[in-house]
């Protein structure tokens, strides 16, 4: 009996709490509000942070249903500015279009440490959305204000390194998410003066790393991971830099999602390493293509060919199929596949150029190719055997691609991956 009447006195201090925090929100998009912001925000984030689970949830279905626009008033302003398409009808329609919960998100913001709030409530909500499709509207508010916050021009290029604090370089470790990194010594092997890596920050959120991407400078295009994340690898001197391959790039902030970082962040490297290291003469990649092994053995199928191409992969399956005699598990170990033979793995680098230089443009298309190719890279050349770990070999059967990244020319590579094609080097392109 005692358990219960505790339990309903909780559930009622957090109902009062659930309707203190509404109240807070409503007082905050009041003109008082307007005027107290700061104090009265505090108080609303601070109610938040003591919210169970299941009440989180509770206040995001109010910010959905309580702080959505007026539908009547939407539609008066819809249908004078369709009458008289002035621009006083036009701002108008667009003030009463707003959900005021975006106005509530402004005043949260100006809050000293409200950017960091913001950012842990979409986490929060991403986390529901999924299951709560009604949240959907309340997730593209954020999306909306985030997208503006952490503009691109808004953040800070920061070259991480030795010497940066242990804080920071303990979340480069944790944050790490395309090839691990192993302790201590790995990092500074990855710190060394062979090697860069570059940070975005945003000025409200100073010690926390939004996105960063690890570049190896080399003497030539890179075929294989191994030797870039070596630990035990000697440095090379400066006078043999003539490559600069971006071989990872991870993103810190899951809560950022849909906030576009990673293509302004690589071009923006690019440029400051030209200014360091004039005598670079190519910018490319080293990069995973995570879905070819699952495409692969799901039957290795691309729409639309002409005959003559389909006929070409065709013949391709079939040959990978006879030389794993029908099992593609033959060559899904690191052992088999250094036991391959030059037919085999020709064959499935001609699959993976079809992969990549045909599937890619088609709904759920590979996503790191989708990424490159967006914004602006050229499919360069195909790797095999480049990725023995074991997901390299789960995923892609080893193989990996450079794109290159032709600073000249990513607008017009860019614009043709728009038009549905994919630019591609005459290697590439003569596998299929």
């Amino acid at each position: 009996m005692l358990d219960g009447l505790r339990d309903a006195a909780r559930k009622a201090s957090h109902e009062r709490t659930l309707r203190g925090l509404i109240a807070d929100c409503k007082r905050l998009l009041s003109e008082r509000g307007e005027a107290n912001s700061v104090s009265i925000a505090r108080d609303l984030v601070t109610r938040y942070g003591t919210l169970p689970d299941d009440q989180q949830t509770q206040f995001f279905e109010r910010l959905s249903r309580d702080f959505s626009p007026d539908p009547q008033a939407v539609l008066q302003s819809a249908q004078a500015y369709a009458q008289a398409p002035t621009a006083d009808n036009l701002i108008r329609l667009t003030h009463s279009a707003e959900p005021p919960r975006q106005e509530l998100f402004r005043r949260i913001n100006r809050l000293p440490g409200g950017t960091s709030s913001i950012v842990a409530m979409r986490r929060a909500l991403l986390a529901r959305v999924g299951q709560k499709p009604e949240l959907q509207a309340l997730e593209s508010d954020f999306l909306h204000l985030l997208s503006s916050w952490f503009n691109p021009g808004f953040l800070q290029l920061q070259r991480v390194d030795w010497n940066s604090p242990a804080q920071l370089l303990e979340q480069i470790i944790r944050h790490e998410a395309v090839h691990e990194i192993d302790g201590w010594d790995d990092l500074r092997r990855r710190l060394q003066p062979d090697r860069r890596l570059f940070a975005f920050f945003h000025p409200q959120l100073p010690s926390e790393p939004l996105i960063f991407v690890e570049v190896a400078l080399l003497p030539e295009m890179p075929d294989a991971i191994a030797p870039l994340i070596d630990k035990k690898a000697t440095p090379l001197p400066s006078n043999q830099f003539k490559v600069a391959a971006f071989y990872s790039i991870s993103n810190c902030q899951p809560c950022l999602k849909g906030v576009s970082l990673g293509n302004f962040l690589i071009k923006r490297v690019a440029e400051e390493l030209r200014r360091e290291l004039p005598q670079l003469r190519t910018f490319c990649t080293l990069s995973p293509m995570p879905g070819f092994a699952r495409w692969l053995r799901a039957g290795a199928a691309c729409e639309g060919l002409a005959k003559v191409r389909a006929e070409r992969l065709a013949d391709a399956s079939r040959a990978l199929l006879d030389a794993c005699e029908g099992d593609l598990d033959r060559i899904g170990t690191a052992a088999g596949l250094r036991e391959a033979t030059g037919d085999t793995l020709e064959a499935l680098k001609q699959l993976g150029a079809f992969y990549l230089g045909v599937q890619t443009v088609a709904a759920g298309g590979d996503p790191v190719a989708r990424f490159h190719l967006d914004n602006g890279a050229r499919l360069e050349r195909i790797n095999t055997r480049a990725d023995l770990s074991a997901k390299g070999v789960k995923q892609s059967f080893g193989l990996m691609v450079n794109y290159l990244y032709d600073l000249g020319k990513v607008e017009a590579h860019h614009e043709k991956f728009v038009r549905g094609e994919v630019a591609q080097s005459r290697a590439i392109a003569s596998l299929t």
